[in-house]
């Protein structure tokens, strides 16, 4: 699928960026680590990594001209594939926004004069309290990095103070509510300050280092910053997690004894990016590689020189140690786990959807006995294996064509019903709930929606997906069948209106002509938003989706 590349923010004045050149011309071939072009800032020139694998399909900004943040420099994806319906969005887009300026212009004008007074008011008592950032020192901030992302937790820094950093290289590892990302500085100094300790989060735009000439004395600013951060709403915020933290030391403490044992059992490896990358191509254990680099690092010449060897003693005497799940007996013990950024995501995201939106059920069986016989033939001649779970994305794809209401948002003041067709497959992973997409499933055939299927999930598995792969979604399959469930209900996953949850294919006894027999049923519900669904337009969708699995064939037509 063709992807937008986009002006990013890499400087906290910058407001747009010139190019200066381009490094890649329409028809590349682009990797995801590749440098698209030089941009200068406000700042300094810099690349642009577009994070995006394919073909270079469109340049929208020529050299020598300039591009506000966020719009469209660039546009990445497979070979000959159209993509006028993004710049289309685009234009659309603009034109609504512009609208709205023009509208809301009016009303700012009549609260400017009486805004101005107050700013001048303030001005003069912020002046005294602000301080400014030394010359030649630059902040990095917490960066976005998914759209429901709120805050991200350092999982390791790749560089120290005092640490010489370049403007490409990857300052630390992130933690965000869908995966591990690097962070990368785009500014090139000395590392003077580190906000942040490992293990802790940060908020959006937080400041979590500053790069500038060594020796250069920042403290006046980062005190300035916390202060100016600092109001009676953090103060109560504060006061309520203290209340909410009763146990805090024991929950220290047990930090405190993993962060000790993670360097010899199952701790997080340090590694650069590439050397992650390579590892992984190659199927090497980073686990059995010794670094070389700063700290133990694992780098680059680590990987290409590594020789498989045998399980070291200790190794293999750490493996075969028996782990205490339970206490003794007669005494009682709990631990305290902290929430992953993902966790907290989970609980916040789907803790609105189900008290916000007014979910109601719908139970339909499915006779699957034409489906298993179909699966068996499209094995026969697919270049990768179709599971059950994609002759359901592919027949809701299929069914949301025919029922569009199902394929739409509830925004508040409007509904907004998408024209594109993109599933979300749930996955579970140790972390928690990912929901990897198959996008433009409608108009992909059943071995292509297996082999997208099984790279997202094997992507979801390894921490390795991007933004891009797991937002997004319209519609959303939630599918325990492999776990024998027989009939759940799912929570919607919001922006959508509707899920549908999957349960096992069971074998049961029903009457056959003047006999009995065996048929093969399965059990499914969907969970609707009445907001935006109507219970009759649910019904009706869920039947098309019955009609296609229970004839396979009709989705090939």
């Amino acid at each position: 699928m063709a992807t937008a590349i986009r002006m990013p923010l890499m400087s906290d004045t910058m407001t747009e960026g010139k190019i200066i050149q381009w490094n890649k011309k329409v028809g590349d071939k682009v990797k995801s680590d590749d440098s698209l072009a030089e941009v200068e800032t406000d700042k300094a020139t810099m690349d642009v990594v577009g994070y995006e694998e394919g073909t270079l399909l469109y340049i929208g900004v020529e050299a020598g001209q300039s591009a506000k943040i966020n719009d469209i420099i660039a546009i990445v994806g497979k070979e000959g594939e159209d993509f006028q319906s993004i710049l289309d969005g685009e234009e659309s887009g603009s034109k609504n926004n512009s609208s709205k300026e023009k509208s809301e212009s009016k009303k700012e004008e009549k609260s400017a004069s009486s805004d101005e007074k107050e700013k001048k008011s303030e001005s003069k008592s912020v002046s005294s309290k602000e301080v400014a950032l030394p010359d030649g020192a630059k902040v990095i901030r917490m960066p976005l990095m998914s759209d429901t992302m709120t805050e991200g937790k350092i999982i390791q820094w790749n560089k120290k103070v005092g640490d010489f950093v370049k403007a490409d290289d990857s300052l630390a590892e992130v933690e965000t509510d869908k995966a591990t990302m690097d962070v990368v500085g785009y500014e090139e100094g000395t590392l003077l300050y580190l906000g942040v300790e490992e293990g802790e989060a940060a908020k959006i735009n937080d400041i979590i280092a500053i790069v500038g000439k060594k020796g250069t004395d920042v403290t006046a600013y980062v005190e300035a910053d916390k202060n100016k951060s600092e109001s009676p709403a953090a103060a109560s915020e504060e006061d309520q997690s203290k209340k909410e933290t009763i146990e805090e030391p024991k929950k220290q403490e047990v930090s405190t004894q993993a962060n000790e044992s993670s360097t010899d059992e199952g701790g997080r490896i340090k590694a650069s990016p590439l050397a992650k990358r390579l590892a992984a191509d190659k199927g090497i254990d980073l686990a059995d590689v010794e670094g070389s680099g700063d700290g133990g690092r694992i780098v680059k010449k680590d990987i290409d020189s590594f020789v498989p060897a045998a399980k070291t003693e200790k190794k293999a005497a750490a493996e075969a140690k028996p782990v205490m799940l339970f206490a003794a007996v007669g005494e009682e013990g709990y631990e305290d786990i902290p929430n992953t950024q993902m966790r907290k995501t989970i609980a916040r995201r789907l803790g609105e959807s189900k008290y916000q939106a007014p979910h109601f059920y719908l139970t339909m069986e499915i006779n699957m006995d034409n489906a298993i016989t179909s699966r068996k033939a499209i094995n026969e001649v697919s270049p990768v294996k179709v599971y059950f779970n994609d002759l359901v994305i592919k027949a809701c794809a299929m069914a949301l064509r025919q029922h569009p209401a199902v394929n739409s948002s509830w925004i508040g003041d409007f509904i907004r019903r998408n024209k594109h067709i993109h599933i979300g497959s749930a996955v579970a992973l140790p972390e928690g709930l990912i929901v990897p997409v198959v996008r433009f499933a409608d108009q992909k055939s059943l071995s292509q929606i297996a082999a997208d299927a099984k790279e997202l999930y094997d992507k979801a598995k390894t921490n390795k997906l991007q933004p891009s792969e797991f937002s997004g979604n319209t519609f959303t399959v939630s599918n325990l069948g492999m776990m024998d469930i027989e009939q759940f209900t799912a929570i919607i996953n919001p922006p959508d209106s509707a899920i549908l949850a999957v349960g096992a294919i069971k074998e049961v006894v029903v009457k056959k002509g003047d006999g009995f027999g065996v048929s093969n049923r399965m059990k499914v519900t969907l969970s609707c938003d009445h907001r935006s669904v109507d219970g009759a337009v649910g019904s009706a969708f869920l039947l098309t989706v019955k009609s296609f699995l229970e004839n396979p064939v009709t989705m090939l037509v």
